[in-house]
């Protein structure tokens, strides 16, 4: 993405870039059978920048940030492996902040995921931009196997009967017309 590509802001307000994040996620299916997601983030600036208590400047549009995490898991969505990268960083301590990563292996992607990794990632002893890479990077999990995994999430229910897909998203909600197509016992209209 480039300024040309973001709408201006109305009236004679000008706008200097100052800085740049990417966040990039790739999913692959493994020849082992598992699946594998790669996420990676990435700063930089244009111009030249020292950190705080640095000892190093970054050149303009050098990355201050190229770091990132791979995460191996099964069909069920429990992870067996984490590794990580750290190509740029703006600290010599940073090195060891993905080490502790390690504590998501035996855990499962889905709900309550943000909060397990807060709670297993203790902030003083992970890298803090690993741990914000990691809260998308389980949505993107979920859309790389989801085609896989499409048939029995769709046949998934309560102790009800009413399926878990219902109002699991906006396009879910029990008012809405897909709800209305697969299970009209359970569409309910809207109330506005």
């Amino acid at each position: 993405m480039n300024e040309a590509s973001i709408p201006a802001s109305t009236g004679e307000v000008t706008r200097e870039p100052i800085h740049i994040r990417n966040i990039h996620f790739e999913g692959f299916r493994r020849s082992d059978g598992m699946f594998e997601i790669v996420g990676q983030l990435g700063d930089t600036k244009p111009y030249e920048f020292t950190p705080p208590g640095g000892l190093r400047v970054v050149s303009a549009n050098t990355p201050i940030h190229d770091i990132g995490v791979s995460v191996v898991f099964d069909l069920e969505m429990v992870i067996h492996a984490v590794s990580t990268f750290m190509r740029a960083f703006p600290y010599r301590d940073c090195a060891g902040g993905g080490e502790s990563l390690q504590a998501l292996v035996g855990l499962r992607i889905g709900a309550g995921w943000s909060g397990e990794v807060r709670k297993r990632l203790p902030a003083g002893e992970t890298c803090t931009h690993l741990r914000e890479i990691l809260i998308p990077l389980a949505t993107a999990a979920i859309q790389a196997v989801n085609p896989l995994r499409a048939q029995g999430l769709m046949e998934a229910t309560d102790a009800n009967g009413k399926p878990l897909k219902i109002n699991s998203c906006h396009a879910y909600g029990a008012s809405r017309e897909l709800v209305l197509q697969r299970w009209p016992a359970f569409h309910r209209p809207s109330s506005s």
